[in-house]
């Protein structure tokens, strides 16, 4: 059997542990010893899921569907659905399935954006819509939520409420980064609420589902809840970072969101300052940056600026709150991982 319901259980150890979790969940913040072994299992059933959640009996469908899971990415929602879940029963069969709805979604969402942003490349490897075409890019992306709303179904009308709103936000924060800040609004903060939107909400989602399923204390799940938003756009302004500091982020070349136009933190702090120092890289990056030479100057630029210094602080601050939440956490491993989470999102871009 093929589709979101070839398992009930999670799947069944003989097809398990066939399968290896994607070598970049394996970060420097996650927890070695039993609780990284309980980690790793769990994302080994995860990925198991994954495989099935995607299958049909149509080779093209199963191809298309497949094709950004089996380009890898982190993992993230599951691996934070499994680490919530061992504040409970981590065991729980709901727990997987919630984390495999999360990520069904993430990738929906993959599908969706590239279309919109015209991508080429995802992950490494030629985007859907590049390799195929936007039409099918869009329709796969719907099959995946249909896929996930099909799991989704059996884990009760709350955990579909939740979803559903979430989804709203998604669709929400997508049409808002569409339109852009208006006039009269700030855009910084605009950007700040849209990464929350589009990426902290179903970053807090994965968090409440593993936490709730494994039966965890309702303040807790809602301290989790928040924790998960905070980090997760830390997580983005991260990612965002990387675009500008480092090499290869992402998948991308780097300097990809300047060529695209696309206005990150820093270039939005660029873009509102006065400062003289920062005048050249203003008039550099008031559009897409095209010409490879404009396009070297306004990287060497950024990466010197005030600018990116205050989108660090940012960042900083966000990771900072995200680790107050766990005030509401028993002290020991599970806290202690997510702390390390907090601190990784920050150092990733040094």
């Amino acid at each position: 059997m093929t589709g979101a319901r070839a398992a009930t259980d999670g799947t069944h150890p003989e097809v398990w542990h066939r399968i290896s979790a994607p070598a970049s969940t394996i970060g420097p913040w996650l927890p070695e010893g039993e609780l990284g072994a309980g980690l790793a299992e769990g994302l080994v059933r995860v990925e198991a899921r994954l495989a099935e959640a995607v299958g049909s009996e149509h080779p093209f469908v199963r191809e298309a569907a497949g094709h950004l899971m089996a380009a890898g990415g982190k993992r993230f929602r599951p691996m934070l659905a499994l680490l919530a879940a061992q504040l409970g029963d981590p065991s729980a069969r709901q727990v997987v399935e919630g984390a495999v709805v999360c990520e069904l979604t993430h990738l929906a969402t993959l599908y969706h954006d590239d279309v919109m942003d015209e991508a080429a490349v995802r992950r490494g490897a030629p985007s859907a819509n590049s390799r195929w075409s936007n039409s099918i890019a869009i329709l796969t992306g719907d099959l995946l939520f249909a896929r996930a709303s099909d799991i989704l179904a059996d884990l009760g009308p709350e955990a579909v409420r939740i979803q559903a709103r979430t989804f709203e936000r998604l669709v929400t924060g997508q049409i808002q980064e569409t339109v852009g800040a208006q006039p009269g609004e700030d855009a910084v903060a605009h950007y700040l609420q849209v990464l929350a939107d589009k990426t902290g909400s179903l970053v807090a989602t994965s968090a409440r589902f593993g936490a709730s399923f494994a039966g965890v204390d309702p303040a807790l799940v809602e301290a989790l809840t928040a924790f998960g938003e905070e980090v997760g756009v830390a997580f983005q302004l991260s990612d965002d970072l990387l675009d500008i500091v480092t090499d290869g982020a992402s998948g991308k070349l780097p300097g990809t969101d300047l060529r695209e136009g696309i206005a990150t933190l820093p270039v939005l702090f660029a873009l509102a300052g006065n400062d003289p120092a920062e005048a050249r890289l203003r008039e550099l990056v008031a559009a897409p940056v095209t010409d490879d030479a404009d396009h070297a100057e306004a990287l060497r630029l950024l990466r010197s600026s005030r600018s990116l210094v205050r989108a660090n602080d940012v960042l900083r601050e966000y990771a900072d709150r995200a680790r107050a939440r766990l005030d509401a956490v028993p002290p020991g491993d599970v806290r202690d991982a997510l702390s390390a989470l907090c601190e990784y999102v920050v150092t990733r871009t040094s």
